[in-house]
């Protein structure tokens, strides 16, 4: 098998089965561990796959730039979003986290919902405007531009101040052994000191998150209240989910 042909096999085996072991590859396929792992860098570079240690996982689309994200799985979203705003009750303080699935939940909101919004998204707080009713809170910082969110110490410090009954938190992977995961380290920060400062975080996980990983670990599966997620009960990440009795919220239908 030439290495090309190699590597498209194990991209269908990787969508199948949801890791990649370079070991037990090597000795399915009889070529070595070298030739396993050349295989997964070159999968890697090619945005194939997340190479982690012994192997590979599968990579997040989630994790494009902000203006790239709000054209994948928009339908996905809006039914994640739905069922996440049907959570935010009355007179509640509710922390809503950066990002697109994030924006869809405050589309979703009812336009006379009583209650307070904390957010570290300039792009959340703008779409709060027209709602009369919902007190806005404005976490500054400095600004990450490719999830439009502020980051860093000042805005962490700034995070210990809130209390919050509910946080909805965005990530761009949700996987059965690296749990949840982003794209950047003091993004991954930040959604962990945000999840401290509620009572209850919910993960915003649209379908395409569902089996895939990002580099940066954010919490393990038992860290937060519900994963709700529209991903169709055959989905193999999804079985894989459940055998690790993950909290899984279900937006479909």
């Amino acid at each position: 098998m030439l290495p090309a042909q190699r590597q498209d096999w194990l991209v269908d085996r990787l969508r199948t089965e949801g890791r990649l072991v370079a070991k037990e590859l090597a000795a399915e396929l009889g070529v070595s561990e070298d030739s396993i792992r050349r295989d997964l860098r070159d999968m890697a570079d090619a945005g194939l796959c997340q190479r982690v240690y012994g192997g590979a996982v599968p990579v997040s689309p989630a994790i494009a730039d902000y203006a790239g994200r709000q054209e994948v799985e928009v339908p996905s979203k809006h039914r994640v979003a739905a069922t996440a705003a049907a959570l935010v009750q009355p007179d509640s303080t509710v922390i809503i986290d950066g990002g697109t699935t994030a924006l869809a939940v405050v589309r979703a909101l009812p336009r006379r919902l009583r209650a307070t919004v904390v957010t570290h998204s300039p792009t959340i707080a703008v779409a709060l405007v027209e709602h009369s009713d919902i007190g806005v809170y404005l976490i500054g910082g400095r600004l990450f531009k490719h999830s439009v969110v502020a980051c860093g110490a000042v805005a962490a410090e700034a995070a210990q101040a809130v209390t919050a009954d509910l946080f909805l938190l965005g990530v761009t992977g949700v996987h059965h052994e690296a749990g949840l995961t982003t794209g950047d380290a003091e993004e991954a920060a930040m959604k962990r000191t945000l999840a401290r400062r509620a009572a209850e975080t919910y993960v915003l996980a649209s379908a395409e998150k569902i089996g895939a990983v990002s580099r940066f670990a954010v919490l393990p599966l038992s860290g937060v209240t519900g994963i709700i997620t529209d991903a169709p009960p055959e989905h193999p990440g999804l079985d894989r989910l459940r055998a690790t009795d993950a909290p899984l919220v279900s937006a479909v239908g």
